[in-house]
């Protein structure tokens, strides 16, 4: 019997996956097809449409400007919903993070104290950008990274010539994802849900979508991240 899909839901990475990786990560874009994709997407009233970044919200939102699509920034930790609202994670959590924050950000900040690595605070995450290291750097980094015992719970994320380190480890895009379902009461047994990603915080996602949605995931890269991932080279494709 085939399924009758009466809802589908479209979850996107933004960095790799709608953007090409630039060097600088202030100056990435999205892709002017993949632009266009998510125009043509929302435009069926059965679709429901996701963007899903590490980036805090702020940074996210105008560099997508696709009014009716979902926006979830810090891996869902924060959300732009179509017609204008936001909703932000709060109570226990917030707590948790402004503590671990506090005793966890100053040790962070002396990892990569090294020529070509950037710093990029994104509230619920901090990335170590290591693309214009140069090798010698990224060995010392590395070394230091290893080395570094954290107070606190802590999840590193590898992705391209990056390490995202996540606060909250529960705090990533599985739980983005878990989010964006609720919003929209989906139901995995009428619909079915696409999700698009390229690093490690995406393969954790992937493997819920695959494991427990039933859906369908696209790994934009070179290789799968997870296996039963489909294979697309570059965003624009």
């Amino acid at each position: 019997m085939v399924k009758n899909y009466k809802q589908k839901l479209w979850i996107f990475d933004f960095d790799g996956t709608l953007s090409p990786i630039v060097p600088d990560r202030r100056k990435a874009t999205i892709d002017q097809a993949c632009k266009k994709l998510l125009q043509e997407l929302v435009v069926n009233p059965l679709y429901r449409v996701a963007v899903l970044s590490s980036r805090s919200l702020v940074d996210l939102s105008p560099r997508v400007q696709v009014p009716e699509v979902f926006l979830g920034g810090g891996s869902g930790a924060e959300w732009s919903i179509p017609g204008g609202h936001l909703l932000s994670v709060s109570g226990e959590l917030e707590d948790r993070l402004n503590e671990v924050r506090q005793g966890t950000l100053p040790r962070i900040k002396k990892i990569p104290a090294l020529p070509g690595i950037d710093v990029e605070d994104k509230k619920w995450s901090i990335a170590l950008h290591i693309r214009e290291a140069s090798p010698e750097s990224k060995k010392i980094f590395f070394r230091r990274l290893k080395q570094w015992k954290p107070k606190f719970k802590v999840r590193p994320l590898h992705g391209p010539e990056v390490i995202e380190i996540q606060f909250l480890p529960e705090i990533n895009k599985t739980f983005g994802v878990r989010i964006f379902c609720e919003f929209n009461k989906f139901d995995p047994q009428s619909g079915t849900l696409v999700y698009a990603g390229d690093d490690e915080n995406d393969a954790l996602a992937m493997n819920f979508v695959l494991e427990k949605l039933g859906g369908i995931v696209f790994t934009v890269g070179e290789h799968p991240l997870v296996s039963g991932s489909r294979l697309v080279k570059i965003p624009s494709l």
